[in-house]
């Protein structure tokens, strides 16, 4: 211990015995701007910020020509809201909860069906500011589609995106499909059910065409 004051203390003589050392001045020399023309600002379509910060509902897949209007359309005017959104999970009341501790931002429909196949996609925005909570939401349902599903195939060019098709029929006695990806701040959810069994090359080509509207 007195090895320890006496290192200190030495120390502190040293320094109090040396001259201070100036400080630097507080204005700089300006620096020379470079040459050229400053960049051009990213057009909308390639500033995924303006784009997600735009009109959610421009970025759904348009209605196929010759498919008719679901029986009970999503929503309302495009949108859903949280309350609603919260209705299609199995605890409506604690899915609501979650939702507002996550940021939940806005939440964007459409919905169709073709035939026999019913078409439902929704683009579900959060804040993201305080945790990444589009990434937490996409892992849960990711973890979900994949204990439920009997194959998965990636969605090219997504790198997160995944459709699930092949599990075993909900209540009403369907087949259905499931896919799943996030840009930014959006997680993209697609619900498709039928009649007949979802050929999986049809549910990816969908999934694939709603991400790169995104």
């Amino acid at each position: 211990m007195l090895g320890v004051v006496a290192g200190l203390c030495t120390g502190y003589l040293v320094q109090a015995d040396r001259a201070p050392t100036p400080l630097p001045p507080l204005s700089q020399p300006a620096l020379a701007q470079a040459k050229g023309k400053a960049p051009a600002p990213l057009s909308a379509t390639r500033d995924h910020k303006a784009v997600s910060d735009g009109d959610l509902r421009t970025l759904l897949l348009k209605r196929p020509a010759g498919a008719s209007e679901a029986e009970q359309p999503a929503g309302h005017d495009g949108w859903m809201s949280m309350s609603e959104y919260a209705e299609g999970f199995t605890q409506p009341g604690a899915a609501f909860s979650a939702l507002v501790s996550k940021e939940f931002r806005r939440a964007a429909v459409t919905d169709w069906r073709d035939g026999s196949l019913g078409v439902e996609i929704r683009l579900i925005q959060f804040r993201d500011e305080r945790a990444v909570a589009s990434q937490g939401a996409l892992d849960d349902a990711q973890k979900w589609a994949n204990q439920e599903s009997g194959h998965t195939a990636a969605i090219p060019g997504s790198g997160n995106g995944r459709v699930y098709t092949g599990g075993d029929l909900d209540s009403g006695g369907h087949h259905r499909a499931e896919a799943f990806a996030r840009r930014g701040s959006v997680l993209m959810e697609m619900w498709l059910d039928s009649d007949e069994p979802i050929a999986p090359q049809k549910a990816l080509d969908l999934a694939q065409r709603q991400w790169e509207r995104m």
